[in-house]
């Protein structure tokens, strides 16, 4: 059984509070700062990106220091170290859900000026969906034998993503659009920024609600990777939710920041799914063969360099993306000119 430094019936309090300070910056977030809908520009998205970076570093500090206190700085070092990581690790990994976001919202042609709102709900779930998992992943975590499996799992899931090239995003096919057609109709033409209007006495969902709940679904896919993912990296529950947390909610800014420009990072992908491949051998190897605990300070700075590695590979090589430029730009035209409904 594994046991942990921060055990829940021990810190409820700081979860309680965590969660508070999270629900009051989203409430400032969509209650003041976007109150009037508009297009995020990228001015305004790179400014809340490095909003919500500073507060996860400053986080980052605060836990380096509280957990000196409680167990020494040597501990606290590997603590911060493994938060951080797992940081990095989520907010890498988001850079699948940005892509799903572009494809999304040119598939229903929703404007700008609405985009944000959809995301704001579309993160709200996410925070629900990431903890739940969080919470299974830490009681499954109690017991050695699921370490190989989840550590499998990411090797598996890392040769796939390597190996795969652009898979065409279907919402006509999704399961969720398909159930919620069944349950509610559901209009043709946007209606403004509302996610379910009354026509004729009847309430119906918009292309609005359509777009919310693939996103919802597509970051249950996601978080499958994402949550075993940050779990090789420390087997501290707390570590894991607040750094995943944080990664979560600057996915919003990092999208208005970075959809125009995600065709240039081509080599991303195969930044991603070596990182994947890595964390799932530290879990089923490499722990073991160091002593029972991979060094932090290695697996942040391999984490670090691979990510770094891809980005500038993908900014040098730019040729090697032309091609996938064309495919790209031709797969949004397409999808913005076939109906959907």
């Amino acid at each position: 059984m594994e046991t942990t430094l921060f055990p829940f019936a021990d810190y409820w309090w700081f979860y309680l509070g965590f969660t508070l300070f999270v629900l009051l910056m989203l409430a400032l977030d969509l209650g003041v700062f976007h109150r009037q809908a508009h297009a995020v520009s990228v001015k305004e998205a790179a400014a809340w990106t490095a909003v919500w970076v500073t507060l996860a570093f400053i986080f980052g500090i605060g836990f380096y220091y509280y957990s000196a206190s409680k167990f020494g700085s040597a501990v606290a070092w590997t603590l911060a170290l493994e938060y951080f990581a797992g940081y990095v690790v989520e907010e890498s990994l988001s850079v699948d859900n940005i892509f799903v976001f572009v494809m999304v919202f040119a598939y229903f042609k929703i404007p700008a000026i609405y985009q944000h709102r959809v995301l704001f709900y579309g993160i709200l779930g996410a925070l629900i969906l990431r903890a739940t998992f969080i919470g299974a992943g830490s009681w499954l975590m109690q017991f050695h034998w699921v370490i190989y499996i989840f550590g499998g799992f990411l090797i598996i899931s890392g040769i796939k993503l390597m190996f795969s090239g652009d898979s065409d995003i279907k919402p006509e096919k999704n399961l969720v659009v398909r159930i919620v057609r069944r349950i509610i109709p559901v209009t043709h033409e946007m209606e403004g920024k509302h996610f379910f209007v009354r026509h004729q006495g009847k309430l119906v969902a918009t292309p609005l609600f359509l777009a919310l709940m693939i996103l919802e679904f597509t970051d249950v896919i996601f978080a499958l990777d994402s949550v075993p993912a940050i779990f090789g990296l420390t087997k501290e529950p707390l570590i894991v939710f607040t750094s995943n947390i944080f990664a979560i909610l600057g996915l919003r800014s990092l999208y208005f920041m970075l959809a125009g420009a995600m065709d240039k990072f081509h080599l991303l992908q195969h930044g991603l799914s070596v990182i994947l491949i890595f964390v799932g051998l530290k879990m089923v190897y490499l722990d073991y063969a160091f002593g029972g605990k991979f060094p932090i300070t290695w697996s942040l700075a391999f984490i670090g360099g691979i990510l770094l590695l891809s980005i500038v590979g993908s900014l040098v090589f730019v040729k090697a993306n032309d091609e996938e430029l064309k495919r790209y730009n031709e797969k949004v035209q397409h999808l913005t000119e076939e109906p959907w409904e």
